[in-house]
């Protein structure tokens, strides 16, 4: 049974997405494909190993061996300097630390990095500067999307294709400057195994359970605000759109306008994988333009119900790592902080992973072994951005939007 579908507790409406209590209903215009008839779970592989985080420090102009850092790896300077950071099969690279002040000579200090102080490198330059770096990553395949721009960087997405399918949520983000130089990256070293089949929908019968049975949990153009032109291939709802419930019945039709099969990022089991999904390229309202849906499509009977237990009763007495809500967050300067609730009886780790346009917190939870008092507590966990939130979304590891803590939130 899988954990990562409609209902099964990942339920938080993603930016663009209209409230489905608010009655939004998928109109299809035109055919939609059959697809397979099954489809495997991809699940990462684990952590990564020393060779292959030498390999991608390479490729980022960083020299030196990959040491033990904590639980994953580093390469380069702790301080001042280039860094390649591994923790498990995430990784992120910064070519100015985080807290340093971005001085390249004592008199001259750059201006902030996303300020357009300069003129940002052409999409195809920034493409160019990126693909030594994907193909370390074994992402020659990726789809890629440099059209994004942040003042003088250019960011360019990939999105790698895993058992010749597009994926959704797996991206590979990296920052280029004006200079042609790759100054911050984020994604996921570590390949993927392929996991047990199930039995999956078409794309017409999952518009129809999207419509008999609305799941938050799946996702409409992770990343939000969008420029008034989306963004090719990757369509997002534009900013000052409003997210809440449709004011006319009008606004309730959103219209499917094409499908693609594909995979989609999830947690399954407290582990990251990417789950057979249809991807729609969907219309709404003049103001919300283009956007995608990401919805499971595997056969509900598969994807376990929140209240399902372990099949073997002795399970739930080893210690497994799961997905934890984040509920809130709040960002001063580098810093982001993130709030969730959770139990004394567990450890909490925390982290992000950035793009032009976001920024992906996830929460893993490990119980501890042994006997202990089931006593629920609020937590913050503060982790370091490589540049600033700005006016990047927070989104969790399900895509949905993390909102903007409401009260202060204190580390």
């Amino acid at each position: 049974m899988l954990d990562g579908g409609p209902g099964t507790g990942a339920e938080g409406i993603a930016v663009g997405e209209p409230d489905p209590s608010g009655g939004v209903r998928y109109v299809v215009d035109g055919d939609l494909p059959e697809g397979p008839r099954s489809a495997p779970v991809h699940m990462a592989e684990g952590k990564a190993g020393k060779d292959a985080v030498a390999r991608l420090a390479k490729a980022l102009g960083i020299g030196g061996a990959p040491v033990a850092d904590g639980d994953g790896w580093r390469a380069g300077e702790r301080e001042g300097g280039p860094v390649l950071r591994v923790n498990g099969a995430d990784w992120s690279f910064s070519r100015i630390a985080a807290g340093t002040d971005n001085c390249r000579k004592v008199t001259i200090c750059s201006q902030d990095p996303v300020a357009p102080a300069h003129e940002p490198v052409g999409a195809a330059e920034a493409e160019r500067v990126a693909r030594p770096v994907l193909k370390a990553l074994g992402q020659d395949d990726a789809k890629i999307d440099a059209s994004q721009v942040m003042g003088a960087q250019r960011v360019v997405n990939a999105d790698p294709v895993v058992g010749g399918l597009p994926t959704y949520g797996w991206t590979t983000g990296l920052t280029v400057d004006e200079r042609g130089d790759v100054v911050g990256g984020h994604g996921m070293l570590s390949g993927t195994a392929k996991g047990d089949t199930y039995p999956v929908l078409s794309a017409a019968d999952t518009v129809k359970l999207m419509n008999e049975r609305p799941a938050r949990g799946h996702r409409m153009g992770v990343g939000g605000c969008a420029d008034p032109v989306p963004l090719k291939d990757r369509l997002e709802q534009p900013c000052g759109a409003s997210t809440g419930s449709p004011a006319s019945p009008a606004a309730d039709r959103v219209t499917v306008e094409k499908a693609v099969f594909g995979l989609a990022a999830h947690l399954v089991d407290g582990r990251q994988a990417l789950v057979p999904s249809w991807l729609f390229e969907v219309r709404g309202s003049a103001a919300r333009g283009g956007f995608t849906v990401a919805h499971p499509a595997i056969d509900p009977k598969y994807l376990a119900s929140p209240s399902a237990g372990p099949a073997d009763p002795s399970a739930s007495r080893a210690p497994k790592e799961r997905g934890v809500t984040v509920e809130g967050y709040r960002a001063e300067g580098r810093k982001l902080t993130v709030r969730f609730t959770g139990g004394v009886c567990a450890e909490y780790r925390a982290s992000a992973r950035e793009s032009g346009g976001r920024v992906t917190v996830t929460v893993t939870e490990k119980p501890r072994p042994g006997n202990c008092v089931m006593i629920g507590k609020e937590y913050t966990r503060t982790m370091s951005l490589d540049a600033p939130l700005a006016d990047r979304t927070v989104v969790g590891a399900d895509g949905g939007r993390v909102p903007k803590a409401e009260r202060g939130v204190t580390p």
